[in-house]
């Protein structure tokens, strides 16, 4: 999921200075795959959305290939399969690249892991213009239909917008034996988020593309239309509207930053102790302890400053990573300085200067701020989510 901090105050702006799309941006519709796609099984739509991103992406390596696969989806199996399967759906703006390091250590536990585009993913920001939540519910649909067809055990994992997804589409099918939610956005921490779906009738970008700042990676979209946001919104509208009248329950690992700057991860934890109350279920947070509540049993804390690593506070996304990720770890090629500084922090940051790490927006005297991008726990986080899946075996 990507949002700015400065996200509520840009949407009171627009709604005041807004105009109408131009012709250009309105007739701006991005190919994507069809329902078609994924009902003839996973690997025909693997091979037709590798076309689909090879024709629209904007490639920013040397490598293109290498960065094709990043994107797309795929399928991973262990030496010896055992029946359990994974679907994993990444967040707004993201790719199935989100799950390189969490889908090595499912595969080393004996799952299959497979991984969807949403669409308006994967190839350029524009291409998220006039897409709509139910596509991205369709296609999870058709994927767990799939795994079902395939496989005795079916469970699914989502990152921020990703898990949205995952839990509205289980709440309604009994046989998903579990879940495992990253940065669930069940609910936005921008109390304005109501107006995305109003505001994209007249405004195609909160921040317009320009110079000024990075639009896009290897590996995901530093930017979105506004249409992004507001499907964002109308999937946590979409499981609220369930979770919120029903439990579930089966287990479930939820993982939360508690300076996260995208969800109202305090909500989402009350939500936690109402309504996911199989005693296998585990909410990890990573913060400071909060006062007990009666699910405080099942709560597992790890704090988020860690100033060996240099970390001052955890990060929406960093929770996926591990240290070693080529990418994003601790020697990783990938650093995001774009991180609510000053420009010149920023330009020191991507000079390659002493860094520090945390969420979006955080800010000390005589420290630079990058994006914090890994997990230094993610090796025991990796182990509480094998024991919960495990507890939903017969």
């Amino acid at each position: 999921m990507l949002t700015p901090l400065r996200f509520l105050a840009s949407l009171l702006i627009f709604v005041c200075v807004s105009s109408l799309m131009s012709a250009a941006e309105c007739s701006a519709r991005a190919l994507r795959p069809t329902s078609e796609t994924s009902s003839t099984g996973f690997g025909v739509y693997v091979a037709q959305t590798r076309q689909l991103i090879q024709s629209q992406r904007l490639f920013h390596s040397a490598y293109p290939s290498q960065e094709l696969d990043w994107n797309a989806p795929s399928e991973s199996r262990p030496i010896v399969p055992g029946g359990k399967a994974i679907l994993l759906i990444h967040g707004l703006g993201d790719s199935p690249w989100s799950f390189v390091d969490i889908a090595s250590d499912l595969v080393a536990d004996g799952y299959v892991v497979r991984t969807l585009l949403l669409a308006g993913h994967g190839t350029k920001p524009a291409d998220m213009i006039g897409v709509r939540l139910e596509e991205w519910q369709q296609v999870v649909r058709e994927h767990v239909a799939l795994l079902h067809q395939e496989f005795s055990d079916v469970y699914l994992g989502g990152f921020s917008t990703g898990a949205n997804l995952a839990l509205e589409y289980a709440m309604n099918d009994p046989d998903v034996r579990g879940l495992v939610l990253f940065s669930p956005a069940f609910r936005s921490d921008q109390s304005l988020d109501w107006m995305t779906p109003f505001l994209a009738r007249f405004k195609t970008w909160i921040f317009s593309p320009d110079s000024s700042r990075p639009q896009q990676s290897l590996v995901r979209y530093y930017n979105v239309p506004t249409n992004g946001f507001a499907q964002f919104y109308r999937s946590s509208v979409a499981v609220r509207r369930l979770i919120e009248n029903k439990d579930f329950d089966r287990p479930v690992v939820m993982v939360l930053a508690e300076h996260d700057s995208v969800v109202d991860v305090r909500y989402v934890r009350e939500l936690f102790d109402r309504r996911f109350p199989h005693r296998a279920s585990r909410l990890i947070w990573y913060g400071r302890d909060l006062p007990l509540s009666s699910g405080s049993s099942r709560i597992l804390t790890r704090t988020d400053y860690i100033p060996e690593h240099r970390i001052s506070r955890f990060s929406h996304m960093g929770i996926l990573f591990s240290q070693e990720n080529p990418l994003y770890g601790t020697s990783g090629t990938e650093r995001f300085c774009w991180n609510g500084q000053s420009d010149e922090e920023t330009v020191r940051c991507e000079a390659g200067a002493r860094v520090w790490y945390s969420d979006w927006g955080y800010r000390e005297p005589r420290k630079i701020h990058a994006r914090l991008t890994f997990n230094p726990y993610f090796d025991w986080q990796s182990k509480i989510i094998r024991e919960v899946l495990e507890a939903s075996l017969p």
